[in-house]
């Protein structure tokens, strides 16, 4: 008891009497107060977190010091290791909404399931499953020129269906010179 009753004496008086003059220390590595703070709280904690005897004020204000020191070049080499690998980690504050993701798959599913059974089948079975078309026409019990049919008619099914320019009708007539208002765009309000 009489050991422990030491080393507190002498964490006490070092702080009573050298505790500003180690702030300012610690203030002038690192610049900012409150990083001063915690700095002379991390070195003296290091300094007497095991049962220190035989301190003098002098010699422990040395010590820690020393304790700050090392944990200001400590935290500045995490910075410094943390700056070269901070690029890799960015991500931009904004991100974009899932909802346009999200309609767009719905509508892909919506128009996978308007094709015909044989048709849907190719089409998973090609850009799903990564399968070739003789592995399809296979897997299916049919020819690879009906595989291949299939996917071509369920594409251009697929395609009209989910142009957003307009109309499947627009899509498959000419244009006009003039402007033709879709459906989305009269639903939304717009006029010619």
């Amino acid at each position: 008891m009489r050991a422990a009753a030491a080393w507190e004496g002498v964490v006490t008086e070092l702080v009573a009497q050298r505790g500003e003059a180690l702030l300012r220390y610690a203030t002038l590595l690192c610049g900012s107060r409150d990083d001063a703070a915690d700095l002379v709280q991390d070195a003296l904690v290091r300094t007497f977190g095991r049962l220190r005897n035989g301190f003098s004020v002098e010699s422990a204000e040395a010590y820690v010091r020393r304790a700050i020191l090392n944990g200001h070049l400590d935290g500045g080499r995490r910075t410094t290791r943390w700056r070269r690998i901070a690029p890799l980690e960015y991500r931009p504050d904004e991100q974009d909404s899932p909802a346009g993701a999200t309609e767009a798959r719905l509508d892909l599913h919506e128009e996978l399931r308007k094709l015909t059974p044989r048709e849907r089948a190719c089409l998973v079975l090609r850009y799903y499953d990564d399968l070739k078309v003789d592995d399809i026409a296979e897997t299916l019990g049919i020819s690879s020129g009906a595989v291949k049919r299939y996917l071509s008619d369920g594409l251009a099914k697929m395609a009209i269906s989910l142009a957003d320019d307009g109309t499947a009708e627009d899509r498959l007539t000419p244009r006009a010179s003039h402007h033709v208002v879709s459906r989305k765009e009269a639903s939304r309000g717009h006029r010619i």
